[in-house]
């Protein structure tokens, strides 16, 4: 009942001089009630659709809610039973008193319009919470003070509207057994259908996708590693690869989205929008990096690179960079993403630049974090993944190769992610052990195993809900900072990339 007395103070019934008056159907909500009290039963139907604080007028939400509150214990709701309930409710007596109950139902027509009722009392409730939405960012933004940001306002308006649009669309339920075992064999189908026999979105690495069977909506992958490992050159590729592979179409349920590829949202915490754009630029161009940043490019070079360019112009990868950014905010950008211009994956570059709310504990904070991506993902119903960093634990072992214990700051990371992988170059520590010019021998030796390594990362696989773990090598072509198909000897020597 609190509810409904909030929202009153915030609607009022009557309309102030010079304002329309609040949308609703009294009539409607008459006949729902009259219905409910002469058949209980159509409760069950139009339950997970109205509420008592649906109701306009506060009398009968009241009457719902004892109505509602005796259904749910198995007892009869009829005029006679709810009488003694509101006998004393002064709102009833301006009604004509427990007599109102009864002409309520004898009034009410057939049940099979309930659920149209109930549709048309919730469609009113949900357009005067807009017109008191609107009111209410009018009013604060009338108001001007210091601790209220014009920024933070529009963020939780829009919050707000898109809570507003969501409800009733997470509360599914019960569903038969027959209804989840048709969505399996539809999943199981679509993968069949698809060219590499892949569930999800294909990173457009074919070892990768065979251990993942592709990128799944509502996952969470961590993608985890050591500095210079390649974690966002990695992530850029994948991102490239499914924007460049996007492919609008129907989709086996009748609706309009990507049936190759995907729209990417990327959030570059760490880099700049024209870094990472530059760090694509080279891939597609295969142009070294660090010659596009100095500007040392040949003419042909710079025509490759020019070309790349405008052939990515039109890819559906949207960069946003603004840095130390609120997990809060983050929701909030990725449905807005989402609502103008489609969204198939997320990727937060990386999860420790995040803030949450909690300023006291650090593990509380990235438990948020972890918790607040998760429920993007299942909200938004597509895959997320977010880098992490690895604690230093790793560079004092003599097999450098992560684990689930390296994870830094929270045990949360592992337990709230559907996948977590670790990207792993022996190249890199390889490197550093070079063995003196006069040490032939060892010279000899690094040299050996520098050729078995050169070129090559891993990325292990430390945890993965639906498939298994394990170990998938890729080529790596650190000039370009691109992670490819790795060439196998039984290939006939075929390109990795």
């Amino acid at each position: 009942m609190t509810e409904i007395a909030t929202l009153r103070s915030v609607v009022p019934a009557v309309a102030a001089p010079g304002e329309d008056a609040l949308p609703h159907n009294i009539e409607a909500e008459q006949q729902l009630l009259g219905v409910i009290l002469t058949a209980n039963e159509v409760y069950d139907r139009i339950a997970s659709l109205v509420r008592a604080e649906h109701f306009f007028d506060p009398v009968h939400a009241r009457i719902f809610e004892i109505a509602a509150a005796r259904i749910q214990k198995n007892a009869l709701a009829s005029p006679v039973t709810l009488k003694a309930f509101l006998e004393d409710d002064p709102g009833l007596k301006e009604l004509g008193g427990p007599a109102y109950l009864a002409r309520l139902a004898g009034a009410a027509i057939s049940a099979y319009a309930a659920r149209d009722y109930a549709q048309m009392i919730y469609d009113l409730a949900v357009r005067r919470e807009l017109i008191a939405l609107g009111r209410d960012i009018s009013s604060k933004a009338a108001k001007v003070e210091v601790a209220s940001e014009p920024r933070d306002q529009i963020i939780e308006a829009e919050q707000r509207l898109y809570k507003l649009g969501e409800q009733g669309v997470a509360e599914r339920g019960f569903q038969s057994f027959l209804k989840a075992v048709t969505d399996a064999v539809n999943v199981a189908n679509a993968a069949y259908q698809r060219d590499g026999g892949l569930a999800g979105i294909s990173t457009g690495l074919i070892d990768l996708d065979k251990k993942l069977g592709g990128l799944h909506p509502s996952d969470l992958l961590i993608l985890a590693g050591r500095p210079s490992m390649g974690k966002t050159s990695l992530a850029t590729n994948v991102a490239f690869n499914i924007a460049k592979a996007y492919r609008r179409g129907r989709l086996p349920d009748g609706g309009e989205g990507a049936v190759e590829g995907g729209v990417v949202g990327f959030f570059s915490l760490e880099m700049s929008a024209e870094q990472l754009a530059a760090r694509i630029l080279s891939e597609a161009a295969e142009v070294p990096s660090e010659q596009i940043r100095r500007g040392d490019m040949t003419e042909a070079e710079f025509r490759r690179f020019v070309e790349a360019a405008k052939a990515l112009e039109s890819c559906p990868l949207y960069i946003d960079d603004t840095p130390a950014l609120p997990i809060s905010q983050v929701a909030a950008r990725a449905r807005r993403l989402k609502r103008t211009h489609g969204l198939d994956l997320l990727i937060i570059d990386y999860l420790q630049l995040l803030k949450g709310s909690s300023k006291e504990n650090r593990v509380q904070e990235v438990s948020e974090i972890t918790q607040g991506l998760k429920a993007i993902a299942k909200e938004l119903n597509i895959p997320v993944i977010a880098l992490s960093q690895l604690s230093r634990a790793v560079e004092s072992r003599d097999d450098k190769r992560p684990q689930l214990s390296d994870l830094r700051e929270s045990g949360s990371i592992e337990q709230d992610a559907d996948v977590v992988m670790f990207v792993f170059r022996e190249e890199y520590y390889r490197e550093r052990e070079k063995p003196g010019d006069h040490d032939l021998e060892a010279m000899a030796k690094w040299q050996q195993i520098m050729e078995q390594v050169h070129g090559k990362a891993e990325v292990i696989i430390g945890k993965q809900r639906h498939g298994p773990i394990g170990t998938v090598e890729l080529a790596f072509e650190g000039r370009f900072t691109r992670f490819g198909n790795l060439a196998k000897p039984w290939q006939n020597g075929s390109e990795g990339f």
